[in-house]
């Protein structure tokens, strides 16, 4: 068992679907210690992420906590096995630890959802446009610390490309088609670059137009990633002061139900393309 000074989001999660379970068997965590020959401060050091667990120790954790769930438990068990560090890690301690929990959730997940209202989501986005997005911080960036976040916006865009890329479906109101961030040379770029990235077969872009009048969500951009099983999914929210990492059932179970009313209110992916090349010519 091995100590992290920074424990990464996966390991994080891994110990609070275990404390969960545990918590659901009525069980202490010393008396949880005891079962393994630990105490509890080793179980409290496991749900908390700091110390690592092999999949064998999760798979006797589970027997003992009586979860007679065997997807769920292989899910957690191979969430054990990955030693190696993410290309996300080189930016640890020049980037926030939400920014590198985004692209950490994103490379293990199974399928990605995301609806944005005001911009372009941002795996959808050029590396011009992602800049305009980062001169809009407040209070303003340096023009290196600019060019070091769309860097890795720009590299996050690594899971919708090669053979294991996620499946993606992004849903997008007018209002973000039709923000001219970097004027309209800059635009109409990443309307381009909408219509190509909406001919990959792993990739969804769905439109709401004005037309299409109320939703729901409050505008606030929203990321549903999907793990192995529904369980081990997640919810990211981006506000003003910062991302917010959601994963209660009840959660889950609601931004489910937004996304659905959101992709019932699109456009037809086909619909959708020819909504954008209208705002290109537009222009």
């Amino acid at each position: 068992m091995t100590q992290s000074l920074a424990p990464t989001v996966r390991r994080r999660r891994l110990g609070a679907e275990l404390r969960k379970l545990r918590e659901r068997a009525g069980l202490t965590a010393a008396q949880a210690g005891a079962l393994i020959g630990g105490n509890q401060a080793r179980i409290s050091n496991i749900e908390a992420g700091r110390y690592g667990v092999s999949a064998d120790r999760v798979r006797t954790l589970a027997c003992h906590y009586d979860c007679a769930d065997a997807r769920l438990v292989n899910a957690l068990a191979s969430m054990t096995g990955d030693r190696k560090r993410g290309w996300w890690e080189e930016y640890r301690g020049t980037l926030s630890d939400a920014l590198l929990d985004v692209a950490e959730l994103e490379h293990h997940s199974t399928s990605l959802t995301t609806a944005h209202t005001s911009n372009v989501p941002g795996l959808l986005q050029t590396l011009d446009h992602a800049r305009e997005i980062m001169n809009q911080v407040v209070p303003s960036l340096p023009a290196s610390e600019t060019e070091h976040r769309a860097s890795f916006r720009i590299k996050r865009q690594a899971v919708l490309a090669g053979g294991d890329a996620v499946p993606y479906l992004a849903v997008i109101h007018e209002a973000a088609l039709r923000m001219q961030f970097g004027g309209r040379a800059t635009a109409g770029r990443q309307l381009r670059h909408l219509l190509r990235m909406g001919e990959h077969d792993h990739i969804r872009i769905r439109v709401i137009p004005f037309a299409a009048g109320a939703f729901p969500g409050s505008g606030q951009p929203l990321y549903y990633l999907c793990g192995p099983v529904s369980q081990l999914d997640t919810v990211q929210l981006d506000q003003a002061h910062g991302s917010i990492v959601l994963d209660a059932e009840a959660q889950l179970h609601k931004y489910r139900g937004v996304l659905e009313r959101l992709t019932s209110l699109s456009l037809s992916e086909q619909e959708s393309a020819d909504f954008i090349h209208n705002v290109l010519k537009e222009l």
